[in-house]
This record gives C-alpha cells, sequence and structure tokens, in this order.
C-alpha cells in the first residue's frame, strides 16, 4: 500500500499545488482591487503553490471585512445627532479667509468620502512628546466624574503604563465608567504585558483582534493603530503618541522618541468616541450609548474640525482619497511630517502634479527610522520627487514618530496614520481635519524650528548611494505593502 502511495503521492501534490494555485486566483481576481498586488498574489500561488497560497491566506486575505459586515448586521457604525449646526462647502468658503477659500473644495472632496459632518466650535491644542502629553491625559483621568475611553495601540508595562494603569484604578474606585481597548498585536510591545495590572486595577479591558491563536491568526496583519482617549464625552486626545516611556525625553530613555498629541473640545469629540464606540462594541460585545458617554457638546473654540476613521472595513480608502484631495486643492504650500514614507504610485503622482502647479512642498521624515527596513523602502521612492522639485527634509535623532500635514497655513490632518500602505491599506487609523490658521501657523513654526537642525536632501546626495544600498532599498520596496 505505502509503494502505491509513494507512486501517486507526486501526481497527488501536483494535482494539490495546481488546485490550490487555481484556487487562489480566482479568489485573487473576485477581491483585489489593485492591478499590480492581484499579478503578484497570482505569481507567487503559481510559482511557489504551497507557500504563495499560505502567505496569501495570512496576509493577502481581508478577513476583518466579513467579521466586521458580520457584527453590523447586530450593530450599525454609531452616529449621533450633533449639537451644533454642520457646516457646508459652501458655509466654510465664506468662513475661510479671502487666500484659503479655495479650501472649500477640499470640504467638497471629504463630504464625499467621510459619513461625518465637518463641525465648528472645536479648541485644539498640541501637545508635543510625552513630556507635554502624559501629564495632559493624567491630569485629565484624574479629574473624570463620568466616564473614561482609553484606545492606544501600544501600552507599555513600563513606569509610564504603571502611572496611567494607577489613575485609571483611582477613576474606578471613584465610581468612573472606564473602557481601555488595546491592540493585541501592540500590546506586546513589554513583555509582561499590561493586562495583568488591569486586571488587578478592576479596569475594564479587552484586546483588539487576538493574533497569536486561531482562528484569530489569519488577522495578525490587520491592526488597530489608533490612539483616542476621551474623558466624560467632552475633553478628547488623539494623535500618534502610544503610551509607552520612549516617548518622555526628559527621563532619558535608552531609544527616545519625538511625537505629537493633540487635546481636543468641542463638537468634534463626539466622533472620537463614536469611533471608539464602534471598536470596543466590535471587540467587547457592549454598547456604549447615552449621555454618560456622549453628553450635548457645545462650541468652546473657532476651529472646524471633523473626525476621518480608516481601515480594511466599511471605511477603506477614506484617508487616501482625503489625502489626494488635499493634495489636489493645494495652492501654495503643502508640509507632510510621517516617519514612514512609502507611498503608493497614485500618492507619489498626487505629490509631482502638486509641485509642478507651483505648490512648495516639504517632506518631514527622520534621518534614523526605529524600522530600517521601511527607511530603506522609503528610500527607493525619493528620486521622482527630487526629480520634480520637491523638496526632502531627513531631522537628526531623536527619532520623530510625529504625523502631520498642513495645506495652505489653514488646514491641518493630524492622527495615527502613516503615509505608507500598512496605514492606508490594513490598519485601522483615526485623523481629524481641521481648518485652523492659528494652529496651523503654531505647528509650522514647529516644524520650522525642527529644519533649523537640518539642510534640504538632494538629488545629488541621492546619488552618491552606492550600488550595494540601492540594491538594498529596491529589494526593501518590494516588501512595501506590509512594513
Amino acid at each position: 500500500m505505502f509503494e502505491t502511495l509513494d507512486q501517486f503521492m507526486p501526481v497527488l501534490l501536483s494535482v494539490m499545488a495546481v488546485s490550490a494555485a487555481a484556487l487562489t486566483s480566482v479568489h485573487v481576481l473576485l477581491s483585489r482591487r489593485e492591478p499590480g498586488s492581484a499579478v503578484a498574489w497570482i505569481g507567487l500561488a503559481w510559482l511557489a503553490p504551497f507557500v504563495g497560497v499560505t502567505l496569501y491566506l495570512i496576509l493577502g486575505v481581508n478577513r476583518i471585512r466579513r467579521r466586521a459586515e458580520t457584527l453590523r448586521r447586530v450593530i450599525e457604525p454609531f452616529f449621533t445627532l450633533p449639537t451644533v449646526t454642520p457646516l457646508t462647502p459652501e458655509s466654510l468658503e465664506q468662513w475661510l479667509p479671502e487666500p484659503t477659500r479655495h479650501l472649500s473644495a477640499l470640504a467638497h472632496v471629504v463630504n464625499e468620502v467621510v459619513r461625518r459632518p465637518l463641525l465648528p466650535g472645536a479648541r485644539i491644542e498640541p501637545l508635543f512628546d510625552g513630556d507635554e502629553v502624559f501629564p495632559a491625559m493624567i491630569d485629565a483621568i484624574e479629574k473624570a466624574q463620568k466616564s473614561i475611553t482609553l484606545a492606544s495601540y501600544i501600552f507599555d508595562n513600563d513606569a509610564w503604563g504603571q502611572h496611567f494603569v494607577r489613575a485609571l484604578a483611582a477613576a474606578v474606585t471613584r465610581g468612573v465608567e472606564v473602557r481601555v481597548l488595546i491592540d493585541a498585536a501592540g500590546l506586546r510591545y513589554s513583555f509582561p504585558t499590561i493586562l495583568r495590572a488591569l486586571r488587578r486595577a478592576k479596569v475594564r479591558h479587552t484586546r483588539f483582534l487576538p493574533s497569536i491563536v486561531p482562528p484569530h491568526f489569519m488577522t495578525i496583519n490587520l491592526r488597530n493603530h489608533r490612539k483616542i482617549m476621551v474623558v466624560d464625552g467632552t475633553i478628547g486626545f488623539t494623535g500618534g503618541i502610544n503610551i509607552r516611556a520612549a516617548h518622555v525625553l526628559a527621563s532619558k530613555p535608552r531609544f527616545p522618541t519625538h511625537d505629537l498629541h493633540f487635546r481636543l473640545e468641542g463638537p468634534v469629540v463626539a466622533h472620537l468616541q463614536e469611533v471608539f464606540a464602534d471598536d470596543w462594541a466590535f471587540s467587547a460585545r457592549e454598547l456604549l450609548r447615552g449621555e454618560l458617554w456622549f453628553p450635548p457638546l457645545e462650541p468652546v473654540g473657532s476651529a472646524i474640525a471633523r473626525g476621518i476613521p480608516d481601515g480594511p472595513d466599511e471605511d477603506f480608502d477614506k484617508l487616501r482619497w482625503t489625502l489626494l484631495g488635499a493634495l489636489a486643492c493645494a495652492r501654495h504650500h503643502v508640509r507632510i511630517v510621517t516617519p514612514y514614507f512609502v507611498p503608493d504610485t497614485t500618492l507619489m503622482t498626487s505629490i509631482n502634479l502638486a509641485v509642478m502647479r507651483g505648490v512648495v512642498v516639504d517632506i518631514v521624515l527622520p534621518a534614523v527610522n526605529n524600522l530600517p527596513f521601511v527607511h530603506w523602502a522609503a528610500m527607493s521612492q525619493l528620486r521622482p520627487l527630487l526629480e520634480r522639485g520637491c523638496t526632502i527634509w531627513f531631522t537628526p535623532p531623536p527619532f520623530d514618530h510625529s504625523k502631520l500635514m498642513i495645506v495652505d497655513s489653514q488646514w491641518v490632518l493630524l492622527g495615527s496614520a502613516n503615509w505608507d500602505e500598512r496605514s492606508l491599506r490594513l490598519n485601522f487609523e483615526f485623523n481629524v481635519e481641521c481648518y485652523d490658521e492659528e494652529l496651523a501657523g503654531l505647528l509650522e513654526a514647529r516644524i520650522e524650528a525642527r529644519l533649523l537642525t537640518t539642510r534640504p536632501y538632494t538629488l545629488q546626495d541621492y546619488e552618491k548611494r552606492s550600488t550595494l544600498v540601492r540594491l538594498r532599498d529596491g529589494a526593501a520596496a518590494l516588501l512595501a505593502p506590509y512594513l
């Protein structure tokens, strides 16, 4: 019997390989949107059937949509009724100063993409590094009277993580309703994880998409990268900072990391809470509703703002369309600050078109990246930008994890998303767009001060790279969708 099995094993394996490759190709053709990605997966499935099919099942199949859609049959995405009148693009045009009224066209674009309205009455305060961010967040937690929601990609079990746990535990003792959501992958940046401390403190918490054991392993590549905290439904925090001691530069950590976060008040805070509530319902199967979580919010400032969630579910491509719209509407100056810059061809073309129209485009990147592969992939894509006249800046250490886009000194996009395929295609992200000349000016001044420590990176600098370095960078670029 074993001799017969040995005789037919090659044929059996061949049939299995061809069948697996064929089924994978059918699935790719029916579900993939990008031709380049589809060709790559089909080619890998046929050239290395078992390896290619396995990688496609792990990395290429977007199961989160199916799971999200199943959940949404019972729990629809939650939207509150704003307590202020939303702004139309036409009313925004009247509000904007004359030199930037053309940005009302951007509001038209985002209105078509995002389901949440553009709301007046926001106050948005930038906070720099953990030195400013963490004390402000802890202070808000200590003053909470009714509710706290906190979502973080990374929540390290270090000195500052323990400080947050103590503040949250004290809030629970005072009778405050607390909910903490941590991404399952980001949770493991420290060991042991912070979960035991949260359990001991009786802080209600859960993980987003556990990914180590079946059946969750296939969602390992889909992470919740959002950073949101809302206190009493009235004060919000969002941006790019994780809860970890490396962000507090005054304590001289081993790997110091610059970052940028924001404190928000006004009607837009409801958008932060709505997104958290959806993520919490997805992960904990609990609905957060009512005035405990969503009190009436009155105007408190002059900024106009809107929350923009993005993810591989029903919010797919929202941020990418927003970025394209901002580049198309810009007339004078675009500033992009990001730690990870590996945009797709369409975004690269849009940046070049802006430069060709006479827009000054500054792209600010860290000179030394905490993820070398991402830096190498970014380097391989800079030539077209440099050739067209885009200005690239590499800021010296400490590593800068800030994420920011400013258009014509008026429109600001802040939040958790990077300029790479992982953020714009795979991760769950949350950003806020705001029209606020004062905020834009303050952030631009901060960027200018940072640029005083460096010089523009030129095409001549780019050409000086050795052949081996170019090969390394080109190879890293092939992995761009998953870096």
